[in-house]
């Protein structure tokens, strides 16, 4: 598994999903079209792309490549990398028929051609040990030991810290700490929820 500095954007989780077996890596999936319409989500990826800068990978298929250009006239240009699957004919396990264009999607590439993708694209592949050691990871235990999972008030306490950040309210418990360790340090999050009530 390699370490991408890039917050990594795809369309659907079962894309996410896939890559997550390939990456450790801040992933972001759009929802599908659902990106157009969703500003707390544009405003998210713009901020990660500022902050680490954000590889692009969609399906080869037309629906892939619209989002795509979406994305490449709501961001900056020069803080996206895009990353290209090969067209591959054939369907996904879980779907019953093939895609309207009979490409596999990112979902149903093998890892080392998502990883080969990734490379390719100029993504930056970080050394574990050095990462860590300047920016220790916030953990799910410190989202306990802060409030934010396993208490019954955790759902409130996440909301409340998701608007105090301006983050989309939709984005999971998992999501929201991908994105703390993508924005923040352990430092600004503890500032940041010091206010709220325990």
């Amino acid at each position: 598994m390699i370490r991408i500095r890039e917050a990594i954007v795809v369309e659907g989780r079962y894309d996410r999903a896939a890559l997550e077996n390939v990456v450790d890596a801040v992933i972001v999936d759009t929802g599908g079209f659902g990106v157009f319409s969703d500003k707390e989500k544009l405003a998210l990826l713009r901020r990660l792309a500022e902050a680490r800068g954000l590889v692009v990978l969609t399906d080869s298929d037309g629906g892939g490549f619209l989002i795509r250009s979406f994305l490449k006239g709501a961001i900056d240009p020069a803080l996206v990398k895009h990353a290209y699957i090969p067209d591959v004919p054939g369907k996904e396990r879980r779907k019953k028929s093939p895609s309207k264009e009979g490409l596999l999607g990112v979902e149903g590439m093998s890892p080392a051609v998502l990883e080969q993708a990734l490379r390719r694209a100029g993504a930056t592949v970080e050394d574990r040990q050095t990462d860590a050691a300047s920016h220790p990871p916030i953990t799910k235990a410190e989202l306990y030991a802060l409030g934010l999972a396993g208490r019954p008030d955790s759902a409130a306490r996440r909301s409340a810290l998701k608007r105090a950040l301006d983050l989309p309210e939709k984005l999971t418990a998992n999501g929201l700490l991908d994105v703390l360790n993508a924005l923040y340090s352990r430092e600004e999050l503890e500032r940041v929820i010091v206010d709220f009530p325990r």
